[in-house]
């Protein structure tokens, strides 16, 4: 059962690595808010569950990043005859860093309203038996020290539709 969990995250890291992915997504936030998106980082996309200071221990961070990862399964065999048919409950953690805090700020807001177009902009079937409605949660953490001074996490929770044999 947990291969559900990773199918989906390696989906979803392929959704957001896409070329109408999180990379477009800034340009066009960015063009909203008067900015230019040369200036802004390529966010990096990991599927994995790991703690900002754990990775920064390990094998050395890269911000902004944002790291896919499945929270949970539910498996309610709505469908008769398959494996798994219920409910993968996925995050994504919006990590970003800096040197002042004012800044630091901004560039969360841009990088998960570029995260949220993104999935806005994917409802529906994924393909292999996934599909997602819409709708997420978002929690920001408080600023702390990390990364180049300061770090930001934000963390984008949201269900997906399974049903796989």
């Amino acid at each position: 059962m947990a291969q559900v969990g990773s199918l989906v995250a390696r989906t979803l890291g392929g959704i957001f690595r896409a070329d109408s992915g999180i990379s477009f997504a800034v340009g066009l936030v960015a063009a909203q808010e008067g900015l230019t998106a040369d200036a802004l980082p390529v966010a990096k996309v990991v599927e994995r569950n790991v703690a900002p200071d754990t990775l920064e221990k390990q094998i050395g961070a890269q911000y902004p990043s944002l790291h896919i990862y499945c929270e949970g399964l539910k498996n309610s065999l709505r469908e008769k005859f398959t494996t798994f048919s219920g409910t993968a409950r996925m995050a994504i953690d919006v990590r970003v860093t800096g040197d002042r805090i004012e800044a630091l700020e901004d560039q969360m807001r841009l990088y998960v309203d570029a995260a949220t177009q993104v999935l806005d902009l994917n409802r529906g079937d994924w393909g292999s038996g996934l599909f997602y409605t819409g709708g997420y949660e978002v929690a920001f953490s408080s600023v702390k020290a990390g990364g180049k001074n300061y770090l930001q996490t934000a963390k984008i929770a949201f269900d997906v539709q399974v049903s796989v044999n």
